[in-house]
């Protein structure tokens, strides 16, 4: 599925023009009360006449003997202390010294970044995306795996496989192409997580097929997003999986984010296997420069090649990273926030990735291991059918439904193209040889 370049988290306060203002008016509203009043007067009588009666008059300083009105206690404390407590919210919340966490104490731009935990300012909400659990299996019904009995892998680490998808008609062929490719990995988890508010029993079936030890879960996107441009697509999916993840205090094992519509290398899998904490490699096909990825020095990851930066800390594909359970369990405010084109920004952000502990994979980042292979998305036909040919005497019945199951096709009395079936080079209606 194509990428758009959960547990409530708390907010951090950030600098922002709003506290600009804020401090104007405290600083006008402080002002305003040193000011003479109309009732200042009053207040000086009522404090003549006290201190006539208590024999401190001679101290008390007024207008008439040339001085100027002595503040309060109050606001003598006010002036003091408040100017004090901005100054010191301005310093220790300045992005100049908080821009260094996460960062890597080398990198020149890393003052330029804010640290993120995980939330973004207008569109992130917490990990509580519905889940809804249609069907799932931990057993594993191969029997071989490249030529290997399946006991013989029993020792390697899970690879927890997310896959966001929804339906369309190309949504069945390209799992279907995916799983082929998942048969052949040992000691794999197929997390698939569908855009829909209630479960498919088509994909039910088609999943449990397979043999591949599988969750298939609901997971629709919040209806307000769906008519923004760009929308978040896949975001609510990924939640879904990283929150089942969290419930089952899952912290042995790799994740990794692999869309419906991409191509993997078998290689690939072995590689993400070995993943310590937070582990990248390129990916081909991606926008202008058809590949993204990390750049590296030494054996060490020192910036990024992508074509879209657009401020991001990690500007990096989602197929081009995998994370290791054990680390990202130490930050329970793991999220990835509904931005489009920030969702690996956002989401390495909340894991407090830095850059020195990044391990390049697929040869020091030189072979393309995954692809990011798009189907173009056609809206799914209808075919002009007449209902009474669609029974037991053709195969076409059991097909238009098998193919409207799938969201590939439907068939109609009165829409759509009208069928048209040949023999020998010539066409005729579906009726010439069914009627």
């Amino acid at each position: 599925m194509p990428s758009a370049h959960y547990q409530a988290l708390a907010v951090e306060p950030q600098a922002s023009d709003d506290n600009d203002n804020d401090e104007e008016e405290l600083v006008v509203h402080w002002a305003a009360n040193l000011q003479p009043s109309s009732s200042s007067h009053n207040h000086a009588r009522y404090h003549k006449q006290l201190a006539t009666s208590s024999g401190w008059e001679d101290r008390l300083p007024t207008p008439g003997r040339g001085m100027a009105p002595r503040l309060s206690r109050r606001r003598y404390w006010m002036l003091l202390v408040v100017p004090l407590f901005i100054v010191c919210y301005f310093v220790f919340s300045s992005p100049l010294l908080l821009g260094q966490a996460g960062g890597d104490g080398d990198d020149d731009d890393a003052n330029n970044f804010e640290p993120h935990n995980g939330i973004d300012g207008t569109t992130a909400h917490a990990l509580n995306e519905p889940l809804l659990i249609c069907s799932d299996s931990s057993d594993d019904h191969r029997l071989y795996i490249q030529d290997k009995p399946r006991i013989a892998y029993a020792q390697l680490p899970i690879i927890y496989f997310v896959t966001p998808t929804y339906p369309r008609r190309e949504q069945i062929p390209e799992l279907t192409r995916l799983a082929y490719t998942l048969l052949h990995v040992p000691r794999l988890h197929w997390l698939v997580a569908n855009d829909q508010e209630k479960c498919d029993t088509f994909l039910d079936t088609l999943l449990s097929g397979f043999g591949i030890p599988f969750t298939h879960m609901a997971s629709p996107m919040p209806s307000k997003f769906r008519k923004s441009k760009p929308a978040p697509r896949g975001v609510a999916n990924r939640r879904a999986a990283l929150l089942w993840l969290q419930q089952h205090n899952l912290t042995n094992g790799v994740l990794y984010f692999g869309d419906d519509d991409n191509t993997y290398d078998l290689r690939l899998f072995s590689e993400i296997r070995q993943t310590q904490r937070v582990s990248m490699f390129p990916v081909g096909l991606i926008a202008d420069y058809a590949v993204s990825g990390p750049v590296v020095r030494d054996g060490k990851v020192v910036a990024f090649l992508d074509s879209w930066v657009a401020g991001r800390r990690w500007p990096v594909d989602m197929a081009g990273f995998a994370v290791n359970l054990a680390y990202m369990s130490q930050y329970p405010n793991v999220n990835m926030p509904y931005k489009p084109g920030y969702e690996e920004d956002l989401f390495l952000r909340s894991i407090g990735l830095r850059i020195d502990q990044i391990e390049p994979r697929g040869n020091n980042c030189t072979d393309i291991l995954v692809w990011h292979t798009q189907t173009k998305s056609k809206k799914s036909p209808v075919v002009n059918v007449e209902s009474k040919y669609l029974d037991g005497r053709s195969n076409l019945g059991p097909l238009f439904r098998s193919l409207k199951l799938m969201g590939v096709a439907s068939a109609s009395d009165t829409a759509g193209h009208a069928a048209v079936i040949s023999k020998n080079g010539k066409g005729r209606s579906h009726s010439y040889f069914l009627s």
